[in-house]
């Protein structure tokens, strides 16, 4: 029988990685783990954790094709992270002059959420716990 334990990471490629690493640290307040450049693919390796925990891997491939989001196409939709309170955290990247959805509610659950976007447009979504 199968046991898996967890997610251990998500890995997003990036097509700009000074403003991605800006974004993933500073914007949404990741911690950097460790920074590998890889000289023989002239590509960074950046790992990032959300509340101490190992989530994200960053990397830099040049010229990588641009992602197909909208309309809907087959791979990852979106990231999501749930949040305590989803007023605030609009509010916040509102400051941070971050273009933010207006806030839905789910029809199932009745909870509240919205949408981001990171520097390479993948759909980052927050929802209240």
């Amino acid at each position: 029988m199968l046991t898996l334990n967890k997610i251990h990471h998500i890995a997003i490629i990036c097509s700009n990685y000074q403003k991605s690493k800006h974004f993933y640290t500073e914007i949404l307040g990741l911690t950097i783990v460790q920074e590998i450049f890889r000289e023989e693919r002239q590509s960074y390796k950046l790992d990032l954790a959300l509340n101490g925990i190992f989530t994200i891997e960053l990397f830099s491939f040049e010229n990588a094709p641009k992602r197909t989001s909208a309309p809907e196409a087959c791979g990852l939709r979106h990231l999501a992270f749930e949040v305590n309170d989803i007023q605030e955290t609009r509010a916040y990247f509102t400051q941070k002059s971050t273009i933010a959805e207006e806030i839905r509610i789910d029809i199932h659950s009745k909870k509240q959420y919205f949408f981001i976007a990171d520097p390479d447009d993948l759909p980052i979504e927050f929802y209240e716990l």
